[in-house]
C-alpha cells in the first residue's frame, strides 16, 4: 500500500505541477500541431527522463534537510512566504488577457533532444519536488526507504509524460482556449497555494 501511495503522490503532484501552461507543455502543444504524434511522444519522453534524476536529487537534498530539524523549521517558515508569493503570482496571472501560444522553433527530426534540453533548463523542477517531499514528510506520509522513493520518482516521471501527452492530444482545443484555460487554472492554483500558506502558518505558530 505504501508503494502505491508514493507512486500516486509522485504522479498527481507532477501532473498538477505541470498542468498550467509553461515552456514545456506549450512546446509539446506546438510539436504536436506541427510535427505529429510521434514527434510529440519523443519530446515527452525526453522531458520525462530528465525528471527522474531531478526528483532523485530533490529527495536526496530533502533527506539531508529533514535530518536536521532546525533547518526544516526554517524552511517551513520560508515556505509560507513562498506560497504567499505564488498565490499572488497565480492570481495576477489569472487576471491577464488571453495569451498567444508560442514556443521556440523545434526541429522535426530532434524532438527527443529538445525535450531533454528544455527539461534540463527547467530550474523550477528540483525546488518543486523538494517542496512536495518536505510537505509530505511534515504530514508523516513520505518514506525515505529505497522502494517508496523509487515509486515516487516513477510516478513523477509518468505524471510528467502524461500531462505532456494530454497537451498534445487536445492541442487544437487548447490552442483555441489557452486564454481561458490559463485564467481558470491560475485562479485555482492561487487559491490552493494561499490555502497551503495559511495551513502551514497555523501548523507552525498556533
Amino acid at each position: 500500500m505504501i508503494l502505491v501511495l508514493h507512486f500516486f503522490f509522485g504522479f498527481i503532484f507532477s501532473f498538477l505541477g505541470s498542468i498550467t501552461p509553461s515552456m514545456l507543455n506549450m512546446t509539446a502543444l506546438k510539436i504536436r500541431l506541427e510535427n505529429g504524434k510521434t514527434a510529440l511522444n519523443k519530446y515527452a519522453l525526453g522531458v520525462s527522463l530528465v525528471v527522474f534524476p531531478q526528483a532523485y536529487i530533490a529527495i536526496f537534498l530533502t533527506k539531508q534537510i529533514v535530518e536536521n530539524p532546525s533547518i526544516l523549521a526554517t524552511l517551513e517558515k520560508i515556505g509560507i512566504v513562498v506560497f504567499v508569493f505564488l498565490s499572488y503570482y497565480f492570481y495576477r496571472e489569472s487576471k491577464k488577457s488571453k495569451t498567444k501560444v508560442e514556443a521556440n522553433a523545434v526541429k522535426k527530426e530532434k524532438p527527443f533532444l529538445v525535450g531533454i534540453t528544455l527539461s534540463v533548463l527547467n530550474m523550477f523542477s528540483i525546488p518543486f519536488f523538494c517542496g512536495i517531499v518536505v510537505t509530505l514528510d511534515a504530514f508523516k506520509t513520505f518514506s525515505f526507504n529505497f522502494s517508496p522513493i523509487f515509486c515516487f520518482i516513477l510516478g513523477s516521471t509518468i505524471g510528467t509524460f502524461y500531462i505532456l501527452y494530454l497537451y498534445g492530444k487536445f492541442a487544437e482545443k487548447i490552442q483555441k482556449k489557452t486564454g481561458k484555460l490559463t485564467k481558470d487554472i491560475n485562479l485555482i492554483l492561487s487559491i490552493l497555494t494561499g490555502f497551503v500558506a495559511v495551513f502551514t502558518f497555523i501548523k507552525l505558530f498556533i
